[in-house]
């Protein structure tokens, strides 16, 4: 009578890889070493400065940097709503654009159906900034 555990491993519904566990892991060797490599270099490029450069606080080099002016007023000023809506406005249509890219991908496989579904929403997004246009969203004055 064979032992239980021969018996185990001759059961056809229990196809399981038994190898060792060095020899299963084999195939990820290549993406282990690629991953140390990375983490290595980059503690090492982010920390060879560092090792490598003295550093010299002067007063012009702990200033706050805003632009190549040098600083004026409180961090605490207040900005026009016409800022805001013009960055809101900005990330709307941005977004928006980013939704082409997969259309353009699968341009071909969509279609005309994919066609007109995008020269509908294209539609809309002309509609909407023809809107703000007219409310005068987009003007400085």
């Amino acid at each position: 009578m064979k032992n239980y555990f021969e018996q185990y491993l001759q059961n056809p519904c229990l196809n399981y890889n038994l190898a060792p566990f060095s020899k299963r892991m084999q195939e990820y060797y290549g993406a282990f070493i690629m991953i140390a490599i990375g983490l290595g270099l980059a503690l090492i490029l982010s920390n060879l400065q560092n090792i490598l450069i003295r550093k010299r606080f002067t007063e012009r080099k702990v200033m706050p940097y805003e632009s190549g002016m040098d600083p004026v007023g409180t961090a605490r000023d207040r900005f026009s709503i016409k800022f805001y809506l013009i960055a809101m406005l900005f990330i709307l249509f941005d977004i928006e654009i980013i939704f082409m890219y997969p259309w353009a991908v699968q341009y071909k496989q969509l279609g005309i159906f994919g066609f007109i579904e995008m020269f509908s929403f294209v539609l809309i997004l002309f509609v909407g900034y023809i809107y703000v246009v007219k409310k005068g969203g987009l003007d400085w004055n």
